[in-house]
């Protein structure tokens, strides 16, 4: 594979490609500084253009959708939402050698919460609650429903049986007993039963920025959908400990069935993603092992 590829059939975006797609379609931007961009997304490679874009082309096909989606929704969603989101400037077309649509995004400052966390995470968690209030509090009307997209906002047992093989795959990695019964736990939850709302889908600490120690800002909106927004707990057990998850649960008045189902994504997500990216991704493979620890240390805590 060649550096920092992650999948094996991942279509690789070099600094010469991103060169020639710009000199052909942006020739205004063709000749600012360019440089990669150390990401702990997987599904996009970055590239930091001037002082204020990026360029955002996908690493792999699922992905080739999701600058379309953000195009389309984060305009209406940004302007009701306390947090900086994402903002499309040009989508490019295939070429170059590159065969899928491209963006070229406004640059938003900050690091990434997975690299630098906020300095007060009660405050952040009171952050993050508050953002996803005023998320679920949008009209969802027209929105991708999970249900039809494979999103994560589905009901939880749509995940159960690439969850169980996962599990079984880190035998000697993971307490996979516990595992096994902290999933089982959260199948046995009541699916959501009230009127479907926006969810972002993978509010992980990667796609948190952090800003003078607080949050700032969302990115990363390509599992947008409207659902079940259980799968937007999944920071409490990635980014959370303690007190500030209480903090977190208490802000959003979540109950215990949605809870129950958000720690089910958390440990699905984080189990689904270590053999995956294994040998091609150890950050990130730390982070979701961290992950599956603090949900199983809540689970036998909580049982």
């Amino acid at each position: 594979m060649p550096p920092n590829k992650l999948h094996a059939d991942e279509v690789f975006a070099d600094e010469a490609l991103v060169r020639r797609l710009l000199a052909a379609q942006f020739p205004h931007w063709a000749d600012l500084p360019l440089r990669p961009v150390a990401s702990a997304g997987t599904d996009h490679a970055l590239y930091r253009l001037g002082a204020e874009l990026v360029v955002r082309l996908p690493r792999i096909h699922w992905a080739i959708g999701q600058a379309e989606k953000e195009r389309q929704w984060l305009p209406r969603l940004a302007p009701h939402l306390p947090l900086a989101l994402p903002a499309g400037l040009a989508h490019g077309r295939p070429g170059a050698g590159y065969p899928w649509t491209w963006s070229v995004y406004r640059w938003l400052a900050g690091v990434d919460a997975a690299s630098a966390p906020p300095a007060d995470l009660s405050q952040a968690a009171r952050d993050l609650a508050a953002f996803l209030r005023a998320l679920q509090g949008i009209d969802p009307a027209g929105g991708p429903p999970a249900v039809d997209h494979g999103l994560r906002g589905a009901p939880l047992a749509r995940r159960d049986a690439a969850t169980r093989q996962a599990i079984a795959a880190l035998a000697g990695l993971i307490d996979t007993e516990t595992a096994l019964a902290a999933w089982e736990a959260a199948l046995r939850a009541p699916d959501w039963d009230r009127p479907p709302v926006w969810f972002h889908g993978d509010l992980l600490p990667g796609n948190l920025l952090v800003e003078r120690g607080r949050l700032s800002a969302v990115i990363d909106f390509g599992g947008l959908g409207v659902g079940d927004p259980a799968c937007d707990l999944m920071s409490a057990w990635s980014l959370f400990t303690g007190a500030s998850r209480a903090v977190f649960r208490a802000a959003l008045e979540v109950d215990d069935a949605t809870w129950a189902r958000g720690r089910g994504q958390a440990l699905s997500q984080a189990v689904i993603f270590i053999p995956y990216y294994r040998h091609t991704n150890p950050a990130g493979v730390q982070l979701a092992r961290r992950a599956v620890a603090a949900v199983l240390a809540d689970f036998q805590e909580n049982r």
